[in-house]
Parts: structure tokens; sequence; C-alpha cells
């Protein structure tokens, strides 16, 4: 075919699409109700303006100046003089996927690959007689961290939400996109007590009036099996199974108050059973245990003057935790040989708490002879933090190192909206334990804990694409 007449040919093809896309068709209108002759440009058009995409992500290069051993608060003598340690990783990537139906009906859904996702192949394996064998490639977690219908009532005063929701207790579980706080990583103390983010199949009904927005949920309970030492009740809200046991349920609730200008102050609570929420039913020595979990937050953000000040106070309670700890003892005496056993089976505290502040200024803001973008900025941000898994209960002195202190200091450059740009040096210490006057070779000594400060880099986005 010669260039002539593959012109000819491509006219004719825009000449016949361009007549298609201009037939007309009866529809409904989504909003309204009413019929309206449309398009099939139309169509697509109409359909590309209630699509909804966007996502976030998170690339960091960090290098830990501290032992890396799982063993190293066990007998922290032994790790003192360890080699640095370097990782690169991907947080979170997320992809937002929504849809507007019409007539208040939406969709959102969001999935999660944290730590670059995970993988699996499947090989033949000369050495074992030509066996298949699947081998993990690579770690890493994928979820679908949200999946939900809601339905808008009276302007947005009400709405009714259902499917995997965001559990808003905390700052960090409400605002856990990449550019909702200065450090390369979430919020430490928060994402350590706590789910984070914090997701579970079930109903909400929220709205905004005037100044205040509100949230109450109902949820599956927790399972206190999966409940840690180190983690307190962060590993409750995961389930091993294709899905989620509800043999209890909770409510969680929150409230955000605007009034202020550049001003947002926020209290959330939670409160639940968490004990017998899995198949296995515990004996009858165990018919008065609930592990009823109790979790109030209040947090703040101040985003005005060139400031962006957050801050935090989170404090829970888990009733029955001895109880529960000596039953998770004995079950990991009779599973700790059993492969594939799900569970954690480890003491638990009976508080947990953590409080941070931290705050950035805006230097872009003092270079008036620059003429810089309304959205390039500079941030120089400190944060501390304290938080601790164990703040009380039979177990805490063997956990001490649960108690951790943490600072940072660093830059968020934003050349554009969507993008940051971060820098971080932290320091995590320890409280240093009480001697009463030994010598360190007093075999009643006990050493102190190593501090750990480390050294981040890394480059977010988050955003709207469509």
């Amino acid at each position: 075919m010669n260039n002539k007449t593959f012109t000819s040919v491509l006219t004719v093809f825009l000449a016949l699409s361009s007549t298609s896309g201009m037939a007309q068709e009866t529809d409904v209108d989504a909003t309204t109700g009413a019929t309206r002759q449309v398009t099939k440009k139309d169509k697509v058009t109409d359909a590309l303006s209630r699509l909804h995409i966007g996502g976030y992500g998170e690339a960091v290069l960090t290098r830990n100046f501290y032992s890396q051993s799982f063993n190293r608060y066990k007998a922290p003598e032994n790790y003192a003089n360890d080699k640095s340690h370097g990782r690169f990783d991907l947080p979170h990537i997320c992809l937002n996927l929504g849809y507007d139906f019409g007539k208040g009906w939406t969709m959102g859904s969001e999935i999660e690959f944290e730590h670059g996702g995970n993988g699996t192949a499947v090989e033949i394996e000369a050495e074992e007689a030509g066996e298949y064998e699947a081998e993990v490639e690579k770690g890493g977690e994928v979820n679908i961290e949200q999946f939900w219908i809601n339905k808008e009532f009276a302007g947005g005063q009400l709405n009714v939400k259902v499917g995997e929701i965001i559990v808003p207790v905390g700052y960090s579980n409400a605002y856990h996109e990449p550019n909702q706080f200065f450090t390369l990583y979430r919020p430490e103390g928060e994402a350590t007590i706590m789910p984070n983010t914090w997701h579970q199949v079930g109903v909400s009904l929220w709205g905004r009036l005037k100044n205040w927005r509100y949230e109450a949920q109902f949820l599956s309970g927790l399972n206190s099996e999966s409940f840690t030492a180190e983690n307190f009740v962060h590993y409750g809200a995961t389930s091993p199974y294709e899905f989620k046991v509800a043999n209890n349920y909770a409510g969680a609730l929150r409230i955000d108050n605007y009034s202020v200008k550049g001003l947002r102050i926020g209290l959330s609570g939670y409160y639940g059973y968490t004990f017998r929420n899995t198949l296995r039913t515990p004996g009858s020595q165990y018919d008065d245990v609930t592990g009823a979990l109790g979790i109030v937050a209040l947090d703040f953000t101040l985003n005005r003057w060139n400031w962006i000040v957050r801050g935090n106070v989170d404090y829970a309670h888990f009733a029955d935790a001895d109880a529960i700890s000596a039953y998770n003892q004995a079950n990991w005496t009779h599973h700790k040989y059993q492969d594939g056993n799900p569970h954690h089976y480890s003491n638990i505290g009976s508080n947990a708490v953590a409080y941070a502040l931290e705050a950035g200024y805006n230097v872009m803001a003092l270079l008036r002879c620059r003429q810089a973008s309304p959205a390039e900025k500079l941030f120089l941000f400190g944060r501390f933090e304290h938080y601790n898994t164990m703040a009380s209960g039979t177990y805490e002195s063997m956990y001490k190192y649960t108690k951790k202190y943490r600072c940072a200091f660093g830059v968020n450059y934003q050349p554009v909206k969507q993008v940051t740009i971060k820098g971080e040096y932290s320091y995590r210490f320890f409280e240093k334990p009480n001697n009463n006057g030994l010598t360190s070779d007093s075999p009643l000594y006990k050493q102190p804990y190593n501090n750990e400060p480390s050294i981040s880099l890394g480059v977010t986005y988050t955003g709207w694409f469509l």
C-alpha cells in the first residue's frame, strides 16, 4: 500500500469514527434521573469526569548506626560496637481508584504494596527429582486497604459507608499520607502501639456539620492472640484466614473541629472485646475473660504563619492482660513446634502510651528575593516522641526496652505540590537503668541499652492523577 492509498484509508476511518462519536443515544442523567440525548463522546467524557485515580508512594534510603540483631535488647553489651547497616525500602506504594455513580452513591478503593509487595515463583528442583517447588522471591505485603460503597445524604451532613474502611483512631491512622508527616517513616509511636494504617471491614456513619466532622464505626473486634509485648495491639487487626473472625464487635469514634483558622483538633476513641476472637475455644477457666480494649487519642494540626505543627497523645488500656498472657504462654508451649502457627502468644502489657510533637517552618517564605512558585516549599523540622507498649503490667520489668524516646531533625522540600524530598537524622534512646551505685562487674548490674541513631533520605509523592 503506497502513502497516498494509506492516507485515503485513514481519512475515511477518522470520518467514520467522528460520525459514530456524534451519533446520539438516549441516556439517563445519573444525578437528576432525567433522560437526555448524548453522543458516545459525551458519555466517555462524563465517565472520565466521575472517575478518580490517585495514590501515594515513598522510596527511602536509611543507614542505621546500631545493631540489627533481634537479641540486641536482651544482651546489649554484646552489640555495643556493631557496624552500621544500610537499607533501601519502599515503605508504601498505594493506588486509589474511585467512581461517582451519581445520586449520592460513590465507590472508593485503595490497594497498598508495603515494602515492595511480595512475590513467589514455581521452580523445578533438579536436586529433588524434578519436584515442583514454590519459593518466596521477595518480602513485603499486598493489602486491600480500602474498598467501600458510600451513600451521601443531606448534602454531605450524613454519609453511610460500608466495606473495608480506615479506622481513624489516632493521628497517624486518620492522616497517613506521606505529605501529612515530616519524617521518612510514619510517626513511630502510634505506628507501634496501634494497627497502622488501621483498616477493617465495617460500617461507618460520618459527615460534616459546619466546623465539625464526625465519624462513628461498627467493626469486628481485634484478636488478642496477635497482641505482643513489643507492639501491643498493632497486629490485632490482621487475620491469617480468608475472612476476619467476628465473634466480638467493637466501636470507633472520631470528632474533628475546625473553628479556629488553620487549626484542626481531633478526639478519637475505640472500645471492644478481643478475647475469643479466633477459631479456638478456650477452657471454662477463661469464662470471665473478655480482653476489653479501650483507646483514647487527642491530636491537632496547626497550619498557619508558614508553620506546620502537629501533636498527639494516645493512651490505651487492656483488661485481663495477665490472664490472656498466661493463656498465650500456655498455647505457645503447646504449639511452638507446630509449623505455620500464625499467632504470637506473647506477654502483653495492661497499658500503652504514646505522645509526640513535631514542628516545621517554611523557610522559602523568607527568601523574598527569589521568585519561588507558591507550591514550592522548604520546611526545616524537628520532632520528639515517646512511646511505651508495656507502660504498666505484671511483665513491665521484663520489657524495659519498650520504653523508647526519639528525636528527629531534617528537611522537607516540595518542588511541586505532589512531590516531597525528605532528609532526616533521628536518634532513638532509652532510659538508663537504676543500678543504685553498683559497678559494671557486679552480677546485678544492668547494662544500659545502646542508643540507635540513623540517617534517612527519600522521595515521596501524593496526589490525584485524574
